[in-house]
């Protein structure tokens, strides 16, 4: 699945559990000097100090096993109202709710599908868009999101 970087999550995620939390999502941006963006969650939500807290432990362990041959950022979040979607249990959590996928091959003529979640498995999910329904395999996707609901009621 392209919306996860692997190697480095997997580096990481020691340092994550003894902290006692879930990493959510691992993104690397390129350039001159890359950026690698973790978001990171636990049962009762993370704040800046959880964020603080796993950077300096992420920091460490990138310094140590220097899986990036470049300079580099670390930006360490909460996943926020738009989380990202990067395994499939985090899109099996979501569904029936509106998300954003971005695909990196064309399926039925569009890269790009924002709509209800209809189904999630282990190898695809399904969304409806415009009431047409895309089967959209994770070895596809690029970037995945969940869409926020704002409610200005409460």
């Amino acid at each position: 699945m392209a919306l996860t970087v692997p190697h480095i999550e997997d580096l990481l995620l020691p340092g994550a559990e003894a902290l006692g939390y879930e990493i959510v999502s691992v993104e690397l941006s390129g350039g001159d000097t890359s950026i690698v963006r973790v978001y990171i969650d636990s049962e009762s939500g993370v704040n800046v100090s959880d964020c603080a807290k796993a950077s300096r432990q992420f920091s460490a362990i990138l310094d140590v096993e220097d899986p990036i041959s470049n300079r580099y950022t670390l930006e360490v979040s909460s996943p926020g109202m738009d989380r990202p979607l990067a395994k499939p249990v985090h899109f099996k959590a979501v569904v029936g709710q509106d998300v954003k996928i971005k695909m990196t091959t064309l399926v039925n003529g569009r890269r790009r599908f924002s709509g209800e979640l209809i189904e999630a498995n282990d190898e695809f999910v399904v969304v409806e868009v415009d009431g047409e329904q895309s089967e959209l395999p994770y070895d596809e996707m690029d970037r995945a999101r969940l869409v926020p609901v704002y409610d200005f009621n409460s």
